[in-house]
């Protein structure tokens, strides 16, 4: 690789990628790290970018390795390949994602290619896994805790169960959120009188609890859904089935366009996330730059970015019901919610903040190899 300084990001879908909290931070982290000198590689899959994407900064370098299209082996076995490449390339440092990638770092150590290891949420607590799945993942924390330079850890909660666990310390590096401009209302909608839900339809973002609970909100409010399992399956069938027999909820399914998004955001009376494992969440800390009032799922990690900004709910229909209630009814509560969140996310959760302490760790630990 050539430049003053290079890196390589491994373990995303590539860039510029819409696809999860990952390639969000690789969108707004490897032009920043170009505009700071950095000679940039990031590491991705067929399929997942487009070249004439308008986000695309021609001066980050992309490279497409080949892996395994499946559920459990697709992380793994792109992060493989992926470092192998590395591995020929030779950047100064690797930013990895994701602990499955835990199972190669040994060969980046090999080579001489100190690694910044962002380890996410706890995979191996999450439901959406099997039994020996998240026998990988925590193998895979091993390893990263062994083999890994430095760790990133998006929330003070996930830093304190690795150092219970693992013995590693590392650096304190969350999400960020984007302030958008005002944006136009979605067609149909109403300034504040619609609940919002942003998820993937995994069991452990409270999905089938929420939409259960539409079954009673729908009678009152408009609601519309964002997300689907990305494979099918139940959880994509109760939504479709919820839309089907109520004409005040909308099921959009995935949504890529950050404006829509934004939109959807903005002008929700009342934004539901049901979050229960991981750190800080992008979606969550996106909808408080928009505004959004939040009805929480309360978990520690929940609190943490929260704070007293949102109203927190048990993961049950009755209670999701009541605390959506309580903010779709109230607009001083409403406006409470989105001033106390929305002051937080540009205090403590900019894209700024994050991007300067990325380069900070990556500069650190390539200098300590030096």
């Amino acid at each position: 690789m050539t430049g003053s300084k290079s890196v390589a990001i491994i373990g995303t879908r590539g860039y510029p990628s819409y696809y999860g909290g990952f390639e969000t931070a690789v969108r707004k982290l490897a032009p920043y790290l170009a505009d700071e000198g950095w000679d940039v590689t990031v590491y991705g899959r067929d399929g997942a970018t487009r070249d004439d994407d308008a986000d695309l900064d021609t001066r980050v370098t992309t490279v497409l390795t080949r892996g395994l299209e499946t559920k459990s082996m697709s992380t793994l076995s792109y992060g493989l390949t992926a470092c192998l490449h590395a591995m020929w390339r030779k950047p100064d440092v690797a930013l990895v994602m994701n602990v499955a990638n835990g199972f190669w770092l040994p060969l980046l150590r090999l080579r001489g290619i100190p690694t910044l290891v962002n380890v996410d949420g706890i995979e191996w607590d999450r439901a959406k896994w099997g039994r020996i799945a998240k026998f990988m993942f925590k193998l895979g924390a091993k390893l990263t805790a062994r083999f890994g330079v430095r760790m990133v850890y998006d929330a003070h909660e996930i830093a304190r169960r690795w150092k219970s666990e693992f013995g590693t310390e590392g650096d304190f590096i969350p999400y960020g959120g984007d302030i958008p401009p005002r944006l136009p209302i979605e067609e149909g909608l109403t300034e504040g009188q619609y609940i919002l839900l942003v998820a993937r339809f995994v069991p452990e973002n409270t999905v089938l609890e929420f939409l259960a609970a539409a079954e009673t909100l729908a009678s009152n409010f408009d609601i519309v859904i964002v997300g689907s399992s990305g494979y099918g399956g139940p959880i994509d069938e109760s939504a479709a089935s919820l839309a089907s027999r109520h004409p005040s909820v909308r099921w959009l399914g995935h949504v890529s366009n950050d404006a829509r998004l934004y939109s959807l955001w903005q002008h929700a009376g009342a934004y539901f996330h049901g979050h229960s494992v991981g750190g800080t969440n992008p979606a969550l800390v996106q909808a408080m730059a928009c505004g959004a009032p939040v009805v929480a799922r309360d978990t520690v990690y929940n609190r943490e970015v929260l704070k007293d900004g949102a109203e927190f709910v048990q993961p049950n229909a009755a209670d999701i019901v009541r605390g959506l209630g309580s903010v779709m009814r109230d607009r001083a509560l409403q406006e409470r919610i989105r001033a106390i969140s929305f002051e937080r996310a540009a205090s403590v959760y900019s894209w700024q903040k994050v991007c300067s302490a990325y380069a900070s760790s990556l500069l650190s630990i390539m200098r300590g190899r030096s």
